[in-house]
């Protein structure tokens, strides 16, 4: 990370999603368009409100049925939007197009205020939306800035003791305390057996993997969504602030999370698979990441201590490469996920991914990776935003499918959010102390699913 002057790290900081930027931009907003309503009221242009505002509610209901349309009729996106971001668009034109018939009918002042009120408008609905979703945290998300320091592992020390031996020596208070809180490192791996052309990774550090004498700790592979990047897991998850609330209450230990490149650049989807068109991302995300994690990091070796994650296109990877490498993965964490691999048509994806072989694309869809490796003892916990309809009926098909193959499966939807980051950090919320507690033996929370108030579970 190059060293950057103080006042611009400031600027990169600053938050998006909540805080004074977005309440400014809003509040500026709000009180402009209120000071334009009220100065023709008083100022005896009653008949050109009267106008305006017809044309304003024409322009709302205009941008609300093309924003259904796009999202619900025709699914350009691919997933819902969702009823929020469809109305704050439909908000964003009713706006402007009062601006604009205000600059065609007023005059000096006014016309200047709302011409300048048009890009505060913009700003707001992007700022609105992006709060809806959590995608972009800060300034620095939006140019990909990442502020994590290079994991040195030069002197990292492999795990020497097992959670147990660790509990036991800081019980008897041979061990220091563990730090309050875990770090998050960016990281290159190598790309040695699939020649895979990934960016830098990101790892969270657990207080205790960074003792001097660390135990064997469970592992969280964590992927982003597409288009996204391994730090977006830690930016928009809060899966840091999870764990470090977990270590707090057990001495430390928590689940070391990495969150590996799967698909090389924003506008690549890899299909997790390994393809003729963008390269053998399945061998770099099953051989080259798990042989790195090993080699370099405080892990325990069983399958049962790892697990696969991600948020939708990651958490379609999931529920592909976990079914598939049951010897690498004992469970599995999916939100918002897909049926199948998906980058356009399937005829496509069979000829541009698979060199026209049917067979090796439906190896991946999750529902067949699963009966292919049945029967399992892995856990599979899905999760979608109840908003997001398709995202609810692809947990439910790919839960029955877990079920089928013996799998323990767990099915969460998160009332009030959608197709978006604030699903995840609900689904992470309950899932990773879940799993901390009753797979991996780091230590009881005392909590049941139903304790969690964001959550549903379906049954």
């Amino acid at each position: 990370m190059e060293s950057l002057p103080s006042w611009v790290t400031r600027l990169l900081h600053i938050r998006l999603v909540s805080g004074p930027l977005p309440t400014t931009i809003w509040v500026i907003v709000g009180v402009g368009v209120a000071i334009l309503l009220l100065w023709q009221v008083f100022r005896s242009d009653r008949s050109k409100l009267a106008r305006q505002v017809p044309i304003m509610l024409v322009c709302g209901g205009f941008g609300l049925l093309v924003m259904w349309l796009l999202s619900e009729k025709f699914m350009v996106f691919g997933v819902s939007l969702g009823w929020p971001v469809i109305m704050a668009a439909a908000a964003c034109c009713a706006l402007l197009g009062l601006l604009v018939t205000t600059i065609v009918h007023a005059r000096r002042a006014r016309r200047l205020m709302a011409a300048v009120l048009i890009p505060f408008v913009l700003v707001s609905t992007a700022l609105r939306i992006d709060s809806i979703y959590g995608e972009y945290q800060t300034i620095g998300s939006l140019i990909g800035y990442s502020s994590y320091h290079p994991l040195s592992t030069s002197h990292m020390q492999k795990g020497t003791l097992t959670v147990d031996e660790w509990l036991r020596e800081v019980l008897d208070g041979k061990l220091p305390p563990a730090a309050a809180h875990g770090k998050v490192y960016s990281v290159d791996i190598s790309n040695t057996a699939s020649g895979f052309r990934a960016r830098t990774a990101a790892v969270y550090m657990p207080p205790a993997a960074l003792s001097d004498t660390p135990p064997e700790l469970p592992v969280l592979v964590m992927l982003a969504g597409q288009p996204g990047n391994p730090d977006r897991v830690f930016s928009a998850s809060g899966i840091a602030a999870i764990l470090d609330q977990y270590a707090k209450a057990h001495h430390g230990l928590a689940p070391i999370v990495i969150s590996p490149d799967q698909n090389g650049d924003n506008t690549v989807n890899s299909l997790c698979a390994d393809t003729t068109k963008v390269g053998r991302a399945e061998t770099y995300l099953t051989v080259d990441v798990p042989r790195w994690i090993k080699a370099h990091l405080p892990v325990s070796r069983q399958a049962r201590d790892w697990a696969i994650g991600g948020f939708s296109q990651g958490g379609t990877c999931a529920t592909q490469l976990g079914p598939r490498h049951p010897d690498i993965f004992g469970s599995i964490i999916a939100v918002d996920g897909e049926l199948k691999p998906t980058a356009g048509s399937v005829e496509h994806m069979v000829a541009e991914y698979f060199n026209g072989d049917r067979s090796a694309y439906e190896a991946q869809v999750p529902a067949n990776a699963i009966a292919d490796h049945a029967p399992s003892n892995q856990i599979m916990i899905l999760g979608a935003g109840k908003r997001d309809a398709r995202s609810v009926k692809n947990v439910i098909v790919n839960g029955q499918a877990g079920v089928k193959a013996g799998m323990h499966v767990v099915k969460i939807v998160v009332p009030d959010t959608g197709h978006d980051w604030h699903s995840v950090n609900a689904t992470l919320e309950a899932a990773v102390p879940w799993l901390c507690a009753h797979r991996w033996g780091l230590g009881e929370t005392g909590l049941t699913w139903s304790d969690y108030p964001r959550i549903e579970v379906l049954q």
